[in-house]
């Protein structure tokens, strides 16, 4: 069975060589010493990578690259495809090759699957708690600098939807760039000014805070989608109050499409959903990653 295939459109092959070429250069720096001391150069082995934890699988296509870069494997046979749900015991895949080059590469391609891995894990509960009400669940900016785009592509492949890869792809008009611009009828004006000016069809987002923001941009219109941050509360008790976001998304009456965001968490999103809103925003996905535990033995042939 092999991996994934095809990379996101916001990761090139060259991207993806750059990248691992750094992390490379970071966790090798002159060679490593411990295994050229105590594995004869010609020694052949088989690498066998187990799931020792229940999660969806991430990241296989990048472990190959990190594998194939040390010159380790004369063969790859993944037993599961990126995004697969595994549990522990899970054999997650087979490699042969020079056994001082499969050590060497171990920690690197086990850090970077491990990492894609739990953020697809995380994704995937997410998307199951938010059903029947099925609200696109998205990412965030709030990913590891340098692994953007590996972070996103584990959120797809957890089930989740890629909001935008940076600042280039999206107006977000947040509450700091409102009092910038001297308000928001102001900030929506000078957004489509923008886009107008520059013969952009990108879209605009504006993040509203309390029912009266969000009137005052229905009033004025021009945001195609409304980001209606921290209208969810978890009270004393425990129990979610989505009273305020609820309220939100009756006004927007599909106007345009509804993100809500903050406060999101596993126990908060099934109420959230339940509201109609169309997305959900969740930068714990990226920035609060709990790795999946996989781990690699080898044996000699």
């Amino acid at each position: 069975m092999s991996a994934m295939s095809t990379l996101p459109p916001y990761l090139s092959e060259a991207d993806l060589d750059a990248l691992l070429a750094r992390a490379w250069t970071e966790d090798i720096g002159r060679g490593d010493i411990t295994t050229a001391a105590t594995v004869p150069a010609q020694t052949q082995g088989q690498a066998t990578i187990t799931a020792k934890a229940s999660g969806v699988v991430a990241g296989l296509y990048v472990a190959a690259h990190v594998f194939r870069h040390a010159g380790a494997p004369t063969s790859i046979r993944w037993h599961v495809s990126d995004g697969t749900r595994v549990e522990p015991g899970t054999t997650v895949g087979t490699l042969r090759g020079n056994a001082a080059a499969l050590l060497t590469a171990e920690r690197l391609a086990l850090n970077l699957m491990q990492r894609m891995s739990g953020i697809a894990t995380a994704t995937a509960r997410m998307v199951e708690a938010a059903r029947p009400h099925a609200p696109d669940i998205l990412d965030t900016r709030k990913t590891a600098p340098g692994l953007r785009a590996l972070d996103k592509w584990a959120v797809h492949l957890g089930g989740g939807t890629n909001h935008r890869i940076g600042l280039y792809d999206l107006f977000l008009i947040k509450d700091n760039h409102i009092a910038a611009a001297g308000g928001i009828a102001e900030a929506l004006d000078a957004a489509q000014r923008y886009r107008d000016t520059h013969n952009t069809d990108l879209g605009i987002e504006l993040e509203v805070r309390t029912l009266d923001e969000l009137d005052a941009a229905l009033a004025h219109g021009g945001p195609d989608i409304l980001l209606l941050d921290n209208m969810t509360h978890v009270m004393s008790d425990g129990t979610v109050d989505v009273s305020m976001l609820q309220t939100a998304v009756d006004r927007v009456d599909g106007q345009c499409r509804t993100e809500a965001s903050g406060n999101v968490t596993l126990r908060t999103v099934t109420p959230i959903a339940a509201t109609g809103v169309d997305a959900i925003s969740s930068g714990a996905l990226t920035h609060s990653v709990t790795a999946l535990d996989l781990s690699m033995g080898l044996e000699l042939l």
